[in-house]
């Protein structure tokens, strides 16, 4: 079993096996920030901190006959104490933990999470009328603002669900365009379904552009440096040549909302196609757009 889910288990033991969904979101960020490596990672929601990963792990565990789900609340039916598994460390955070939050209710940690780690409910429906006028000014100062017209791009290789979205909402960005060919990924939280429900979720529109992606059949055989090298070489003689189209609509995102993404898998940029077509974008612009990779 992964660790992380026993630490789900565990503070779902501290807590006498049920805690609000919401209950369960908020004492996991406030625990996580206290572990040297976190468990899980948060982005802003509609609620305050929400971990995807940490959702989809008990919903996982359903199958299992770990927990069980009724309404807004999460059960542990599993009868073996978890809190045993853990790490010493994470233990005794798990016991001070229930300890210092044994008797918040739902509202109590709301406001708690949100004037404690204010990022989090940047995106947050109730903010305004759950806290003070002054609280709920340090929310939004610290809410990430630009109007500065500028192209990124970004790979989610290497990164987490919640910290692939945190760069983009620390970046302000508006529009994700996913320029992979085939939008299909092994990698929780990245094909097409769920970057796009996670993205409407988060206040970042999501547009698929397939035909600006490289077919999976051109990609096999990439064994160097010079393989890559090759395939970009035909990539923009062929399709940046022909779709001009796709690349123009991209322009048309970038004039009406100012901070535009294109993603791929790739980390390196020398290996992913959004770095000749970003350059393509950009000449085609002809204006002096500000492209970073993040």
């Amino acid at each position: 079993m992964y660790y992380r889910r026993k630490i789900l288990l565990a503070l779902l033991d501290v807590f006498d096996s049920e805690l609000g969904k919401l209950d369960l979101q908020k004492l996991m960020l406030v625990f996580t920030n206290k572990q040297s490596k976190p468990s899980f990672y948060f982005v802003p929601y509609k609620y305050g901190a929400f971990s995807f990963q940490a959702n989809a792990d008990l919903k996982t565990m359903i199958k299992y006959n770990q927990v069980k789900e009724e309404n807004s609340n999460w059960f542990k039916i599993d009868t073996k104490n978890y809190l045993k598994e853990i790490s010493n460390t994470d233990r005794i955070l798990m016991i001070r933990l229930s300890e210092e939050f044994k008797d918040f209710k739902t509202d109590d940690l709301i406001k708690y999470t949100y004037i404690n780690y204010p990022y989090f409910a940047i995106k947050s429906l109730i903010a305004e009328e759950r806290l003070s006028k002054k609280d709920f000014e340090k929310i939004k100062s610290v809410t990430p603002k630009s109007s500065i017209k500028k192209l990124y791009t970004i790979g989610y290789e290497g990164l987490t669900s919640e910290e692939y979205f945190n760069k983009l909402i620390n970046l302000d960005i508006k529009v994700l365009c996913d320029v992979r060919n085939f939008p299909r990924s092994m990698k929780y939280g990245f094909s097409k379904n769920q970057l796009k429900n996670a993205c409407e979720n988060l206040g970042i529109k999501y547009v698929h552009l397939p035909e600006l992606g490289i077919k999976s059949d051109k990609r096999k055989e990439l064994n160097t440096q010079l393989d890559y090298d090759k395939l970009f070489e035909e990539y923009n003689k062929t399709t940046l040549k022909s779709n001009l189209e796709d690349q123009q609509f991209i322009l048309h995102l970038l004039e009406k909302y100012k901070r535009v993404a294109l993603t791929c898998f790739e980390k390196n940029t020398h290996q992913c196609h959004r770095i000749p077509l970003s350059t393509s974008i950009k000449e085609l612009s002809k204006s002096k757009l500000g492209i970073q990779n993040i």
